[in-house]
């Protein structure tokens, strides 16, 4: 008789085989999602000199308690939700970082985040709304599938000449694993938001310290 460890485990006898699974139901626990990119170096070293400002975004989703959920194999679920309860101010800290290692043209950028309207000095201004933020999990019989997705609407308001652009930007992402740990929804969240800062960089350019879609 063997015994196979795990979240589940198969016991094998003379012409029997009977699987156990452990820990498969919910109690609606609360699990929290750390989304802190690792971002890779930029090429040149030399930050570029345009003051970037990103306000923390204005969460529009009709759900803000939570993000998304797992539904267990043998009923209940396990909610989840970013770390400090705030998606707009993970990502628009998500988006700095990017920009301050590997922005647009692969070049560092000078940027931080700033609470809206508190600073008055920088050449462009970030700000943008939630439409969609979510990471769920749906357990089923030797396997959990698992889906994310992301939209923001981002405006960015140059100083410079008064001008503004506005961008809709999406994500989505699916997976399918055997084991499931919490772990798999958040990298596949943070890869999701990934995704998404990535389509708003391919779209726009800086141009004489001003954001502009790219032509």
């Amino acid at each position: 008789m063997k015994r196979l460890s795990g979240q589940a485990s198969l016991w094998c006898g003379v012409g029997l085989c009977v699987l156990t699974i452990a820990g498969c139901g919910g109690k609606g626990e609360i699990r929290y999602l750390d989304l802190h990119l690792k971002q890779p170096l930029a090429q040149s070293a030399d930050t570029e000199p345009v003051k970037i400002v990103i306000e923390p975004f204005e969460d529009r989703r009709q759900e803000k308690s939570r993000i998304g959920m797992r539904t267990h194999l043998w009923g209940g679920v396990t909610y989840f939700n970013v770390a400090g309860e705030r998606p707009g101010e993970v990502i628009a800290q998500a988006l700095a970082d990017r920009l301050k290692t590997r922005g647009w043209h692969d070049r560092p950028w000078n940027v931080r985040v700033s609470p809206a309207g508190s600073v008055t000095d920088a050449d462009i201004i970030i700000s943008g709304q939630v439409q969609d933020f979510s990471a769920n999990a749906k357990s089923r019989v030797f396997s959990t599938a698992l889906s994310t997705s992301s939209r923001l609407s981002i405006q960015a308001r140059n100083l410079v000449d008064k001008s503004s652009t506005t961008r809709t930007v999406e994500g989505e992402r699916t997976q399918t694993v055997f084991w499931f740990d919490e772990e798999d929804v958040q990298e596949l969240l943070a890869a999701t938001l990934k995704d998404t800062i990535d389509r708003l960089i391919a779209d726009t350019t800086i141009e004489q310290k001003a954001l502009r879609p790219v032509r």
